[in-house]
């Protein structure tokens, strides 16, 4: 099997929306994201994690033209979550995105 240089040999989603307890919190995590592909999907952060570590699925945000990709911070003491590789807006791009309806 052959595969571009720098792209990963795992299938990757684009993420389109989430999910918040409370969509104003700056302290509450996202719980769920989701998007479209062969239909509409919306997956756990935990799922999402496991993906990632596992090399399984990888995920990205659409920022214009542009895509940035979705990994996972495990900062110490604290729960695992998921963010965007800093682009221009320095801002971490899964937040701007609107929120998923029920699915």
């Amino acid at each position: 099997m052959t595969f571009s240089h720098g792209e990963p040999p795992w299938p990757r989603f684009e993420i389109t929306c989430i999910n918040k307890p409370d969509r104003q919190s700056l302290v509450e995590h996202i719980t769920h994201v989701g998007g479209y592909g062969a239909g509409q999907w919306r997956l756990p952060v935990e799922e999402v994690i496991r993906r990632i570590e596992g090399r399984i699925e990888g995920f990205f945000v659409r920022v214009g033209a542009n895509e940035a990709d979705v990994f996972v911070v495990s900062p110490i003491g604290r729960r695992k979550h998921i963010r965007t590789n800093p682009d221009l807006t320095k801002l971490d791009n899964l937040l701007s995105l609107p929120a998923c309806g029920q699915m």
